[in-house]
């Protein structure tokens, strides 16, 4: 159910609105969509629906932006922490709790220089919006730091999912551009956690007897740019490989899933990696792609606007500049769909209506536009 929130805006912030959901619509005769063109960002990172139809908007230079696709008003919210956008940092996703309706709580996830290195950060804090507009994240808490921060400015990842009974939060630590931390028990860089949404490692988490952080859910990981649940229950991950060999994996608790010591893609200086091969030990992934798309945003699709797609991964293509589809088969996937974008897609997201949102980059040509996918008849 969508609730309204009625209130007045000062002068100030009806300046910064942008175009509204009317302002472009193209179709194309080879996609089954038509795209409209919403409102334009700032590099736009991540974004997450509220129950009354605005959105939360993350840009990579720090900005945490209120919008309403509706009229187009944008208002800045206050409280985000000082962010290190050097490089592949910034301000990235953006979550709402699983009690939103009751506690407001909104999650994020940005990097950050801290003790001579830089990592990436979870925070949280309750969602406040005065009478006057004024938005805000009040007393926002860090509740969860990569270990160790590092130096260099990649492969943060930083992405966020719930567990679907709200117990949970699954958060993707990059292993840096560092690769042997992926593989380091003591390290969290290259492995997906498993969080008490305090921040806290979760009770039982299946590595932690063996001498692991107690974090630990699955390990040997890259850069892991999107995580999403399925109707069963399932963990989908997907990772940027390195020259060739991005990947969807299915996450299961305790695996390793080989980076940096197997990968169906190649170094960049053209330096052999084996591939995953049957018995070795490691995970496979259950998809992978040579050449890339550079996966940006994964969503789980579960809406009804678009009934032939229910249940498939979508991923925001970046270098690829794409939107794809991977079917979904119970614990199996395959390639289905690319659609050519025309710019590098950053986010993809999943709206009240059951329409396709993406982000684009902002990068490499970008607008950093936000798009809206609906059926092309």
């Amino acid at each position: 159910m969508r609730h309204s929130m009625m209130f007045s805006l000062p002068l100030a912030l009806i300046a910064c609105s942008g175009g509204g959901a009317n302002s472009q619509t193209a179709a194309s005769a080879e996609k089954p969509f038509k795209t409209s063109v919403i409102a334009d960002f700032e590099s736009p990172w991540a974004m997450t629906f509220l129950p009354d139809g605005r959105a939360l908007v993350t840009e990579k230079a720090g900005e945490m932006i209120l919008f309403d696709p509706k009229n187009g008003t944008k208002i800045p919210v206050s409280g985000i922490p000082a962010v290190d956008s050097a490089g592949q940092g910034g301000l990235m996703d953006v979550v709402l709790s699983p009690g939103f309706g009751q506690d407001k709580i909104v999650y994020f996830s940005f990097s950050e220089a801290r003790d001579g290195g830089k990592g990436v950060a979870l925070a949280n804090r309750k969602f406040n919006q005065a009478s006057d507009g004024t938005t805000t994240l009040d007393d926002v808490a860090v509740i969860f730091r990569a270990s160790p921060y590092v130096e260099g400015n990649g492969h943060y990842s930083g992405r966020i999912a719930f567990s679907p009974d709200g117990k949970y939060l699954f958060f993707t630590n990059g292993e840096r551009q560092k690769m042997d931390p992926a593989q380091d028990p003591k390290s969290t860089l290259g492995k997906v956690l498993r969080l008490n949404l305090d921040g806290t490692p979760a009770s039982g988490n299946p590595l932690a007897a063996k001498g692991f952080n107690p974090a630990i859910w699955s390990y040997g990981h890259r850069n892991l740019l999107g995580i999403a649940f399925d109707a069963d229950g399932l963990l989908w991950e997907q990772e940027m490989g390195p020259k060739g060999g991005d990947e969807v994996n299915l996450i299961k608790p305790g695996l390793n899933y080989g980076w940096p010591k197997v990968s169906n893609g190649s170094h960049y200086d053209g330096r052999d990696i084996p591939d995953h091969a049957a018995g070795d030990g490691y995970e496979a992934p259950k998809v992978s792609w040579n050449p890339v798309i550079s996966p940006g945003g994964l969503i789980y699709y579960s809406g009804d606007l678009f009934p032939q797609w229910k249940g498939s991964l979508f991923i925001g293509g970046l270098s690829s500049q794409s939107l794809v589809r991977v079917k979904l088969d119970g614990d199996n996937a395959s390639k289905a769909d690319q659609w050519d974008m025309g710019a590098r897609i950053r986010e993809v997201e999943q709206g009240p209506d059951g329409a396709l949102w993406l982000l684009e980059d902002g990068g490499q040509g970008s607008q950093g536009r936000m798009l809206k996918l609906t059926p092309a008849g």
